[in-house]
């Protein structure tokens, strides 16, 4: 029986452990805090398999300082770390050309087009498929020339098999009445889902998992280096415990970039912070998650109440949250959704594990091959989470690949 370490109890390590489980994996899940916060706790709870455009494209760059002058922007920096920015900065401008756009789309489309065919399983398997909302999408728009702007982007995700429906203002209105008079277009995406509650989710995938023979062990890993002989792989803790296995999956998010540098490694890596507020008692009522397209945030209907998330903020791991970001973002619903009650809610802050290119590191270690990486999903942990797990689940037992892994490697940023 192989006996692989799984580092990270977000969803996509959580994910990973289910399948690893499945083929028959002896699974030990190691992180410093296995049920405190995380990014699969606070984020939007969509499930965006229509997500398939990098975050940079074709004149984005042109954009940023206004978004950095305007306090209601999508886009934070923290002025104290620019400079260890500029290597991520210079390369996902790189991303933003033509070409680039469109061979990142592709690789993100192939994953998100086997997204159902994973996730719904894996749900099922753990007792939640009660947890996923088929319902669609709608992006909106208040300006006819803004959605003129983006029609290219449109056009690249039907490209990808991307289901759109273009509505009117009134159309638009009809599917969410609690939308403003001042939405002009509505794009509506059928394939989009969302959960009931991304925490509840995964708290009940990691009782369901542990059930199932998942060892979970507290820690914090500080290296991940090969073994001399037979187990593979040594797992160093904070507290010099040492976890011994045949393999090792790196799914720690934001914080993975520190153990691929020890394995030997290279990768641009950043949080990207996102921010939300979430109101249990709204005033209003979406019966489906609505993107604000100018804007760059969403409004979720959850179990715990209606949250508005977004933002991107750069600013490393260790400085402190900035809520004044998440009431930025209320202050902007209220614009699109005129009866929200915006005052009190539930803040949140966290950690998007941010690639420059948007794509996740999934595959072996150049270094090591017993190690294998599962992070860097950035927006799309939750939607991509089941069907990493199971590329992961596939090369740690040498199965066909299911598609082609190249465009994910870790040997992309050498």
């Amino acid at each position: 029986m192989k006996h692989v370490v799984v580092i990270g109890a977000g969803i996509v390590g959580l994910s990973t452990a289910h399948h690893l489980l499945k083929e028959g994996a002896k699974v030990t899940l190691i992180d410093r805090d296995p049920k405190g916060d995380k990014a699969s706790f606070g984020n939007a709870g969509g499930i965006a398999v229509t997500e398939v455009v990098p975050a940079s494209v074709p004149g984005l760059m042109l954009k940023v300082p206004g978004w950095l002058l305007d306090p209601l922007g999508p886009l934070a920096l923290r002025p104290t770390y620019a400079a260890k920015l500029i290597p991520w900065f210079l390369r996902f401008s790189k991303a933003g050309s033509a070409s680039e756009v469109k061979r990142i789309a592709a690789a993100l489309a192939a994953l998100n087009g086997r997204v159902y065919e994973d996730l719904i399983p894996l749900l099922a398997e753990n007792g939640l498929l009660g947890e996923l909302h088929q319902r669609g999408a709608l992006t909106v728009y208040q300006s006819e020339a803004a959605f003129k702007q983006d029609a290219g982007q449109w056009d690249l995700k039907r490209s990808h098999g991307i289901e759109v429906s273009v509505l009117s203002g009134s159309e638009t209105r009809e599917m969410e009445p609690a939308l403003s008079q001042s939405i002009n277009v509505g794009v509506f995406t059928p394939q989009w889902s969302h959960v009931n509650d991304p925490k509840v989710l995964v708290d009940q995938l990691r009782e369901s998992l542990v059930s199932r023979g998942l060892t979970i062990v507290i820690g914090d890993v500080t290296r991940v280096q090969a073994s001399d002989g037979h187990p593979s792989v040594t797992v160093t803790l904070a507290n010099g415990h040492l976890v011994l296995a045949d393999k090792a999956v790196v799914a720690a998010g934001a914080w993975s970039g520190t153990l691929v540098k020890s394995i030997g490694d290279n990768v641009l890596l950043e949080s990207e912070r996102g921010y939300n507020t979430t109101f249990t008692d709204p005033g209003v009522k979406l019966s489906r998650e609505v993107v604000f397209a100018e804007r760059h945030f969403v409004a979720t209907p959850l179990s715990c109440g209606l949250r508005i998330g977004g933002a991107a903020e750069f600013g490393g791991l260790n400085a402190a949250a900035n809520f004044k970001r998440s009431q930025a973002l209320a202050k902007l619903a209220s614009i699109y959704l005129p009866d929200l009650k915006a005052e009190g809610g539930t803040r949140w802050a966290g950690h998007r594990p941010a690639t420059p290119d948007s794509l996740p590191v999934i595959g072996p270690s150049a270094h090591n091959a017993n190690v294998v990486y599962a992070f860097g999903h950035g927006h799309l942990g939750l939607t991509q989470g089941a069907t990493t797990g199971r590329l992961v689940s596939d090369i740690v037992f040498d199965k066909p690949r299911l598609i082609d892994l190249a465009p994910y490697a870790i040997t992309r940023f050498n």
